[in-house]
């Protein structure tokens, strides 16, 4: 008897054992439904993009450079996440304004890198829009300009823009360093290093304070060196200033710190991290100064971390 009634103990433990494996992988199967592994999960969830301009949201939209207008250069200007977006007003055609006066006048003489990269001589339509603007006319100077318009070339280039989307950049700079920039910014492109915009200098009116307000990597612009009676590099088309709102340009007039552009005070802080940052570890950096380009960033008197230039 007693046996008989362990045998039935442990006839009914086995059932219950199975019943219990049974009902655990009906319900591992159910949980599984909903979900995935981790490579499974990365396929279905690419990452997106991701726009940094966080730190640019707490500069207010006065900084908007209120000269700046559908009657400067074919350009218009608005408010977008506390900045200026300067933008073509060819909107059906997308063109910026030095590809639109060149078109295809100097393909003759196109130097072209890769597709999208290349550079060429200035036509006569863009030589008379710059004229007066980044170009001195010749009745306001004494002497002839330290560079002629047949020493400069118009550089067509692509680059990534801080939403991660691809879009079109233009630059006037000297024809010796023409072909150092577009093997430069080819790099970058490949990397997809972000420069939120490269316009003429010329869209601003040629003031290079709005340009850097508005954060534009610009070249060529014929005037001096800020508060002196020297030219800039940047007169010769040897020098570039690049994201310039988050490297600002850092002066110690009578000992008192002045940063420039307005706003980007808190970029002066190299101690911190931030995007867009130009340092000695950042790509920017190491390919123009592998190409002889000194960068600003290294200067004692003063410190322009956004500014690259090069002695011919």
């Amino acid at each position: 008897m007693i046996n008989r009634i362990n045998r039935n103990s442990l006839l009914k433990l086995i059932l219950i054992l199975f019943a219990l494996v049974f009902i655990a992988a009906g319900l591992s199967f159910l949980f599984r439904q909903g979900s995935m592994t981790l490579e499974e999960y990365a396929l279905k969830h690419p990452v997106q993009p991701q726009d940094n301009n966080e730190n640019r949201d707490s500069v207010s939209s006065d900084r908007i450079p209120s000269h700046v207008s559908s009657n400067n250069a074919g350009t218009t200007v608005s408010a977008n996440n506390a900045g200026a977006t300067v933008s073509s007003n060819e909107s059906v055609s997308g063109e910026l304004m030095g590809k639109r006066l060149n078109a295809d006048s100097m393909i003759s003489q196109r130097i072209v890198y890769t597709d999208d990269f290349y550079y060429e001589p200035l036509s006569d339509a863009l030589m008379a829009a710059m004229e007066g603007i980044s170009y001195p006319a010749f009745d306001s100077l004494e002497e002839e300009p330290a560079v002629a318009y047949e020493d400069l070339r118009y550089v067509h280039l692509l680059h990534y823009d801080f939403h991660g989307n691809v879009a079109e950049g233009e630059l006037i700079c000297n024809a010796s360093v023409a072909q150092d920039f577009v093997e430069i910014f080819h790099t970058l492109y490949q990397n997809m290093y972000r420069i939120e915009k490269i316009l003429l200098i010329d869209v601003y009116g040629g003031d290079d304070t709005a340009s850097m307000e508005d954060n534009n990597t610009s070249c060529f612009n014929y005037r001096t060196v800020e508060g002196s009676t020297s030219l800039s590099k940047h007169a010769l088309g040897l020098a570039i200033d690049i994201n310039p709102f988050y490297n600002p340009y850092v002066t110690y007039p009578e000992g008192q710190v002045r940063i420039s552009p307005r706003g980007s005070e808190i970029y002066a802080d190299r101690s911190r991290e931030f995007p867009y940052k130009i340092d000695e570890n950042d790509l920017c950096y190491k390919l123009f100064t592998e190409r002889g380009f000194l960068w600003g960033g290294n200067w004692n008197s003063m410190k322009d971390y956004q500014h690259f230039q090069k002695i011919t």
